[in-house]
């Protein structure tokens, strides 16, 4: 099994927690990824697609009010590594090693929400503003988990 679409899906769930598990949704979904008698089969179904995928954009929208809870609370800190963790474990699943896909995931929302953490201020002092950064941050992880789920399998 490789190990790096799981780690990095991990770390799109770092910068945007329901992006990565809406992406293996509907790659399930699409047929793109095989999830059929896995634990996770249930990822591949239209309402799982469309409730996760409502979610993510509900989170790019909540992510740009400054009332929003920054990502290393616990409470958000646990959603990401909850959601990696799932996302890693459903390429794993796919793959024949939930486990292993389960661990990946796991270590790489904790490297992605810290990382992305720190990209994100950088990035907003040297725009000036956090919307930009924030938006760039977007960005990165709809396409990084675009790339990853059609790419990597």
């Amino acid at each position: 099994m490789l190990i790096i679409p799981p780690f990095l899906l991990g770390v799109v769930a770092g910068l945007r927690a329901m992006m990565a598990p809406a992406a293996i949704s509907w790659a399930a979904y699409s047929g793109a990824i095989d999830l059929t008698g896995t634990p996770l089969a249930f990822l591949g179904s239209i309402w799982a697609a469309a409730v996760l995928s409502i979610a993510a954009v509900a989170e790019l929208i909540s992510d740009k009010r400054p009332t929003t809870p920054a990502r290393t609370v616990p409470p958000q800190f646990g959603a990401r590594i909850v959601m990696g963790s799932l996302s890693g474990a459903s390429l794993g699943a796919a793959q024949g090693s939930l486990v292993a896909g389960l661990v990946c995931g796991l270590f790489g929302a904790v490297i992605g929400t810290l990382a992305g953490r720190a990209a994100r201020a950088a990035l907003a002092r040297a725009f000036r503003a956090d919307r930009p950064a924030a938006l760039v941050e977007d960005l990165v992880a709809l396409i990084g988990s675009a790339l990853i789920v059609t790419n990597f399998w």
